[in-house]
């Protein structure tokens, strides 16, 4: 229960961790495209009235003749044109809501134009000119105003010169930012409501990703729940039955010496069985722990598989059973390895088969080689392995049958030892089998490895 709640808090961490992570990056992104639109639209903005604004005063700078002074001719350039109430005697009123053009750009209510003489006096205005803009005259080239309800308004202020180089004063071109204001406010709508979206959906993908993530550690923990127990019960096994020899031995008040050597031999048989599962375990922790730092060495695969044939023969002799290797190569098949590693390798293999192989039965073991590796295969007419439990054989402690495998002593390691090993090697192990017809386990070795390269290069 405590280790549940345990996996179920971390997987709410992690989350919680990926979708505040993700938020921030995500705040980030929206923060800056924000900024990136808004000066991508100023730019375009500021183009556009820089354009205009080149436009007019190319054009009326060439009829400008007394500085400070609108000629007649400025009525034909500006329909709207309005200087009643600027103090000129020459009043000429707006025409209010005209939509005529101006030089050729249509005003469409968004642009204005003002003339200030050279000492900043409003001398007139064209096109659609807001109520309540300051006229205050500023020099700087651009200006972002307001006039007297809010509204904001972008301008550029250029000096206008007669045709004699006098300076005649300045003109100012401007725009209303409405619709420029009305698109970003778009712009911030979308990105408040998509982001309390996008966060929705990053919180349900927080808590996916962070159950695919923690999917391998509670595996990993349950596997060592398992081996856990699993080795507790085979440490048990031969513990309790030396404890109960023992016992029984203390409680008889004397014993003859054939008893005496009956109750060591038990203890001793118990005692290598504790030998044989301890150094089972340190070796696949030796192999789980340092699988680059192998010493490795040049290894005949040749010698290693009449060694264990020979060494095994006895053993299948007297269970009724015929061991023989078939090698198909002529020349030598040496690879770089460790050889203890490569001698417990085959002879679990060859020993699991022996075990499992009824009298009469026959173990055969073919060495071959294909282009870029050792191949070695065990194969045996013994009693099989079901197809829904080949997957699990190289499982720890996992037997296909128990009361088999107890009979013949074994732990459930024999097999796991092999694959470390063949993976600590970089090789690849596959299984073929029929129940009640035997087993072929295949032993791929590479030649050329990484690592084997290395070695060779050292020693040469």
């Amino acid at each position: 229960m405590n280790q549940n709640k345990l996996f179920w808090l971390t997987r709410i961490r992690l989350a919680l961790y990926y979708a505040i992570v993700m938020g921030l990056i995500l705040s980030v992104c929206a923060f800056g495209f924000y900024r990136a639109v808004f000066h991508a639209h100023v730019v375009a903005l500021d183009s556009e009235i820089e354009s205009v604004a080149g436009t007019l005063h190319d054009s009326i700078e060439l009829k400008l003749q007394s500085p400070g002074r609108l000629e007649p001719l400025a009525n034909k350039l500006f329909p709207n044109l309005d200087n009643c109430g600027t103090g000129e005697n020459n009043c000429i009123p707006q025409q209010p809501h005209s939509k005529r053009h101006l030089l050729g750009i249509v005003t469409k209510t968004s642009y204005y134009i003002r003339f200030f003489d050279t000492s900043g006096k409003l001398i007139a205005n064209a096109g659609y000119y807001p109520e309540g803009l300051p006229d205050v005259f500023h020099q700087q080239t651009w200006q972002f105003l307001k006039d007297s309800q809010g509204k904001e308004y972008h301008q550029i202020t250029l000096s206008l010169h007669t045709q004699n180089y006098q300076d005649w004063g300045y003109m100012q071109v401007g725009r209303s930012l409405e619709e420029f204001n009305h698109y970003l406010d778009s712009v911030k709508l979308i990105l408040v409501l998509g982001l309390p979206m996008a966060m929705a959906v990053i919180a349900g993908a927080s808590w996916w990703l962070s159950g695919l993530a923690m999917q391998p550690i509670y595996q990993s923990y349950r596997q060592i729940q398992q081996f856990t127990a699993d080795a507790a019960h085979e440490l048990r096994t031969p513990l309790a039955a030396t404890g109960a020899t023992v016992e029984s031995a203390l409680l008889m008040p004397q014993m003859h010496e054939e008893e005496t050597r009956d109750i060591l031999q038990t203890i001793q048989r118990q005692n290598q069985r504790l030998t044989a599962l301890v150094v089972d375990l340190l070796m696949l922790a030796h192999i789980d722990r340092q699988v680059q730092k192998l010493q490795r060495e040049t290894c005949s695969l040749n010698d290693i598989v009449s060694d264990l044939v020979e060494e095994f023969g006895a053993m299948a002799t007297a269970a009724g059973i015929k061991v023989t290797s078939s090698i198909r190569v002529h020349q030598p098949v040496n690879i770089i390895g460790n050889s203890d590693q490569l001698y417990r390798l085959f002879s679990n293999l060859i020993v699991n088969a022996i075990l499992y192989t009824t009298k009469g039965g026959e173990v055969t073991v073919f060495l071959d080689r294909n282009e870029h590796n050792a191949v070695i295969k065990v194969q045996d007419t013994g009693i099989g392995i079901p197809k829904h439990e080949l997957k699990r054989i190289f499982d720890r402690f996992y037997r296909v049958s128990s009361d088999r495998s107890r009979s013949t002593g074994g732990s459930g390691l024999g097999l796991a030892i092999v694959q470390a090993i063949v993976l600590a090697h970089q090789g690849k192990l596959n299984v073929q089998s029929e129940l009640g017809k035997g087993s072929t386990f295949t032993v791929e070795l590479p030649f050329n490895t990484p690592s084997l390269k290395s070695f060779y290069s050292m020693q040469y």
